[in-house]
């Protein structure tokens, strides 16, 4: 059961169904190999129907499954309709294109018929690692049933290949699912900083949870990829997690920090980074970005006074969501700034405190409508939040 062989790929998977489609296109009757190919899906899935872990009426699919089949077998029907060989190859070829264009358009079709709509070079995108797969074992699949015109016997040297595949997709499953459970255990481990933070804090942990949203608009405007844009997001949820050592008087303090005590209050990067990296893996990269959430694109910010692109990109990226968040929430010695007057620090401190591409996305982000959750009344004062001795906004 070759289609019973799956390759998680992205949101899709990948099974190795050329090493079964190729020799029925080379040596059945072509009129018959759409059916065939229909008898093979309803075969394939015939466990899961016994086993009651597919619909009985879900065998329909297997249909819709199989109309790649219809388009290779008109254009060999038309261009090799004869004895098969090596000189039809640039036919075959032709075929596979075939296949490949009517399986990325049936699956369009089932996109737009399910409701889900996803922009066309996404689907495109997925599509095209499918049909690498594909482009691999179609030329292999090929060879061997050119040889099994006069040997059938050939066809058997296909069968370790497809149990040999066979053992790299379970083993790719089970590494998906160790992988899988990990992240869970990440994610846990940041939803529980972050209830340890709500709990010695909630200020902090609202403020830390408010820019989220913002931090991942900004990144989709700066083409983040989805590997970073975890650790962005986690970073955006942890930024101030080291504020959990800091002393509950100077965290707490309702009037101005002196200068040892912004001293003390600066050492929380540093705090929170050592906290992650105690956890390790995913977490301790997770404390490199957040070290640096407090340095200026001019190398006057902290702990390690940091320049311009020595600043890792989703710091400045925190920073900047930071430092609008903290001009517009209410505090107990000032009022939240208007969205217009907090853009326009921004803008004045591009180029010293804030990386200017970044602010540039964030300015015409939130001036397009991008709702920008608030904290609610009443919060807690943190008070170093505002104590910074040159530029505007940023908490400590």
């Amino acid at each position: 059961m070759v289609s019973r062989v799956r390759f998680e790929l992205g949101d899709l998977y990948v099974v190795p169904e050329q090493l079964i489609f190729v020799p029925l296109l080379v040596l059945a009757p072509l009129p018959l190999v759409p059916l065939l190919v229909v008898a093979a899906g309803l075969l394939s899935v015939l466990p899961d129907f016994i086993n009651g872990t597919w619909h009985r009426d879900r065998w329909v699919t297997c249909i819709g499954d199989s109309w790649f089949s219809i388009a290779p077998v008109l254009v060999v029907m038309a261009l090799a309709p004869g004895t098969p060989g090596l000189d039809q190859a640039p036919v075959y070829a032709a075929a596979f294109a075939a296949q490949v264009v009517t399986d990325v358009v049936w699956g369009l079709i089932r996109d737009r018929l399910t409701g889900r709509r996803l922009p066309l070079l996404e689907i495109l995108r997925n599509y095209s690692g499918t049909a690498r797969v594909d482009a691999v074992l179609a030329p292999l699949a090929f060879f061997v049933s050119l040889a099994a015109v006069s040997e059938p016997a050939c066809l058997l040297a296909l069968g370790p290949l497809v149990w040999l595949l066979d053992l790299f997709a379970r083993d790719r499953q089970e590494r998906y699912a160790a992988a899988l459970e990990l992240h869970r255990a990440y994610r846990g481990t940041v939803m529980l900083l972050s209830d340890v933070v709500e709990f010695d804090d909630p200020y902090t942990a609202e403020h830390s949870r408010s820019i989220v949203d913002l931090v991942h608009v900004v990144a989709d405007e700066l083409g983040v990829d989805e590997v970073d844009r975890q650790e962005l997001e986690f970073a955006a949820l942890l930024h101030d997690v080291g504020k959990i050592a800091m002393p509950k008087q100077i965290l707490n303090k309702p009037s101005a920090l002196t200068a040892s005590e912004f001293e003390v209050m600066k050492t929380h990067t540093i705090e929170g980074q050592f906290m992650l990296d105690r956890v390790g893996g995913l977490l301790a990269r997770v404390g490199e970005i957040v070290r640096s959430c407090h340095e200026r694109w001019d190398g006057t910010g902290y702990p390690d006074a940091l320049k311009g692109t020595q600043i890792p990109f989703a710091s400045r990226i925190v920073f900047a969501c930071d430092a609008f968040n903290a001009m517009t929430t209410d505090r107990v010695y000032r009022r939240a700034m208007g969205t217009e007057e907090a853009l326009e620090e921004l803008a004045t401190n591009a180029g010293t405190q804030f990386d200017p591409e970044v602010v540039a996305v964030l300015i015409t982000t939130v001036r397009a409508g991008t709702p920008v959750t608030t904290p609610v009344d009443g919060v807690r004062a943190v008070l170093a939040n505002a104590q910074l001795p040159r530029g505007v906004g940023a908490s400590a």
